[in-house]
């Protein structure tokens, strides 16, 4: 135990709960956990971070996942891999902000036992190595505050960040409000902010675009979406409101638009998902109300039309929240972990670790063809050799075997 040292004794426990969670995981699959991140390249799911928890003797507490593991979801034959990291892996944090470009997963934001961050990780993504390495990017110019519960876009090969709830930082484009309910919990109080910051990934470099138009008030815990160069959020949290606001950041131009749907629309939230599933369409999918209800809805909103309708599923039993969404090569949403219930119980939230599979797009001849091959897979054993290799290796996935010959 650290001799009076504050921040020292934080890292010892920080480090006792990831080895129990470590301990308790096994390789059946990730744990259960909510603020987490979740990337996708189109046919794996990678997963890191995140917190649950525990009930050890000395009752339940929060507990950090462990730093140095990534969880890998075959996303067409459903199947967990665990790899390890090394290199300058990020601490253990809930509510950061991961993104895919060129084979990279880059890490910005998150709260750990320490507080707030605005460090910035790379990760080199190979399905195929069962070590990464984690670099530790020094970035040039001012980066945003340290925050969490923030959102991000893609565009070329600029990285954009949006909102979040963290420290002050003077903003002469944007607006920082602070939360009061914070000041007598922290050193440093916290807020919600609306302001945009731009990463250069050639040149590791930050700006901040001034942006006109009617912006979106200060946020944190919504949700982002790209579409060509149109930068979509709906909702999130600011003050006591979970709000069910649309705008698109123009990336031309970087002019904000405020979107007035027509008929139904979705009921603000937080803590929810924006997976774009193609050019002309978005799925939203769960949440947190201001009357911290769990949902298990899902919209799909169409760009074209304006309009958001409601999206039909079997999972209307299963409310998730603080989830994350993953789009696949097949038009699936792939939606893993979050919470069931108010994550605000602490104690009591109940945790997920399940997959949960929204089918958004009509199967493509090839999958229906697989399908059918797992189905009746008895029945054509004395023929899967026949199958090309390609496919032969894709059957194979889905029995857990790399020989089928027999199954």
């Amino acid at each position: 135990m650290a001799d009076g040292n504050p921040e020292l004794q934080a890292e010892e426990e920080e480090e006792e709960e990831e080895a129990e969670a470590a301990e308790s995981l096994g390789d059946a699959g990730p744990a259960e956990r909510s603020g987490h991140v979740a990337v996708t390249d189109g046919q794996h799911m990678f997963v890191w971070g995140g917190y649950k928890q525990n009930a050890p003797i000395r009752g339940y507490y929060d507990c950090y996942l462990p730093r140095d593991e990534l969880w890998i979801y075959n996303m067409e034959a459903g199947r967990w891999k665990r790899s390890s990291t090394t290199g300058d892996i990020p601490p253990s944090m809930s509510g950061s902000c991961a993104v895919f470009l060129d084979g990279m997963l880059f890490l910005f934001g998150g709260h750990h036992a320490q507080g707030n961050t605005n460090l910035f990780y790379m990760l080199t993504l190979k399905p195929g190595e069962t070590v990464l390495q984690w670099d530790r990017i020094e970035c040039k110019g001012a980066p945003p505050s340290a925050k969490d519960k923030l959102g991000a876009w893609v565009y070329r090969n600029k990285l954009i960040f949006f909102g979040g709830y963290g420290y002050y930082q003077e903003d002469k484009i944007g607006t920082f409000e602070y939360d009061e309910t914070s000041f007598g919990n922290s050193i440093y109080p916290r807020g919600w902010n609306n302001h945009v910051h731009v990463l250069d990934t050639e040149t590791f470099t930050w700006s901040q675009p001034i942006t006109t138009g009617k912006s979106p008030s200060p946020r944190a815990a919504h949700a982002c979406a790209t579409v060509g160069n149109r930068g979509y959020v709906f909702g999130g949290r600011y003050r006591d409101a979970r709000m069910n606001d649309l705008y698109f950041l123009n990336f031309d131009t970087w002019e904000w638009n405020e979107v007035i749907t027509r008929g139904i629309c979705p009921v603000g939230r937080s803590w929810h998902s924006l997976t774009r599933v193609s050019s002309e369409s978005l799925f939203l999918f769960g949440g947190f109300t201001t009357d911290k209800q769990p949902l298990s809805d899902a919209w799909i909103y169409c760009i074209d039309k304006n309009e958001w309708m409601q999206f039909e599923h079997n999972y209307s039993t299963k409310p998730r929240l603080w989830h994350t969404a993953c789009l696949s090569k097949e038009g699936e949403v792939i939606v893993f972990g979050g919470c069931a219930n108010n994550l605000l119980a602490h104690h009591k939230a109940a945790h997920s670790n399940e997959v949960l599979v929204f089918s958004v797009q009509p199967k493509s001849l090839g999958r229906l063809c697989l399908e059918a091959v797992i189905t009746f897979r008895e029945m054509l054993a004395s023929s899967l050799d026949c199958l090309p290799k390609h496919l032969l290796h894709t059957v194979s996935q889905y029995f857990g075997s790399n020989n089928i010959s027999g199954s």
